[in-house]
């Protein structure tokens, strides 16, 4: 028997294959979870539908995270066709292209509020829905990136949205402790996914930070491991908590210029 097996959850942010969140999905179903998955936009039901169904899940649903009334109706159906939950997975983050390049300081009205509201407050509206769902307590978890404490040239205003949803997930471990459900985030070091393709330079990043980190680049499935912790029993008085899993990138306070170089 897996060690998630009985247990039941809700995967946020698949877009393909390549995603952070299919990775963390994988690992998940290995242990024997029942995934429910919800995705942004139209476009992307024909992607999403074959992974679902490749680790067993019918639950495959398009949720808008800027619509209060689409999150009230997609956990209505969570509610009807998976009763209660033990999990939630958050990998949702979005800007404008245009402002994930230049001059940070030239960061629109509109763009920043986009950034926060999909990449932050998206995580309070859907850990709203899912508390009463988690009668029995339970483990939400995000996806963060080190961005958030340092600068990341390029990452401009998601950097600002990250550090945001950081403080977010400690703000909601303490309001949702009480109800025994822990809240946490991954950050994870530089993946190729669909979402850092709209990254202004960030395949010198990646390069980069698999010379300067200790143990090189990480993979999804790196991130799908560490959330099998993080999400399972053996977590289960951790909370309010950021987890590196970047290769040991975020202790380095000055590269190994060599490496850097080659």
């Amino acid at each position: 028997m897996g060690s998630f097996e009985g247990k039941r959850g809700l995967i946020f942010g698949v877009a393909n294959k390549n995603s952070i969140a299919w990775g963390i999905a994988q690992a998940l179903a290995e242990e024997g979870a029942t995934l429910g998955f919800s995705y942004a936009g139209e476009a992307l039901q024909k992607r999403v539908a074959p992974l679902a169904e490749s680790v067993g899940s019918s639950f495959v649903e398009e949720c808008d995270v800027t619509d209060d009334g689409a999150i009230d109706e997609l956990f209505m159906k969570v509610e009807e066709r998976m009763g209660k939950i033990d999990f939630l997975v958050h990998s949702i983050a979005f800007a404008p292209r245009e402002d994930l390049g230049g001059r940070f300081v030239e960061t629109s009205r509109d763009g920043f509020r986009i950034a926060l509201d999909i990449s932050c407050y998206s995580l309070v509206a859907l850990a709203r829905r899912a508390l009463p769902l988690m009668s029995g307590g339970g483990s939400i978890m995000a996806m963060t990136y080190y961005g958030a404490e340092k600068v990341t040239p390029n990452y401009n205003v998601m950097g600002v949205a990250k550090a945001a949803l950081e403080a977010t997930i400690r703000y909601l471990a303490w309001d949702l402790g009480k109800d025994q459900i822990r809240v946490n985030a991954i950050s994870a070091g530089p993946i190729k996914t669909l979402a850092s393709a709209g990254v202004s330079g960030f395949r010198k990043s990646l390069g980069y930070v698999g010379a300067v980190a200790p143990m090189g680049n990480v993979t999804q499935g790196d991130v799908g491991n560490a959330a099998r912790f993080l999400l399972g029993d053996w977590a289960e008085k951790i909370t309010g908590e950021v987890v590196y899993v970047d290769g040991g990138y975020n202790i380095m306070g000055a590269p190994d210029l060599d490496a850097a170089e080659a």
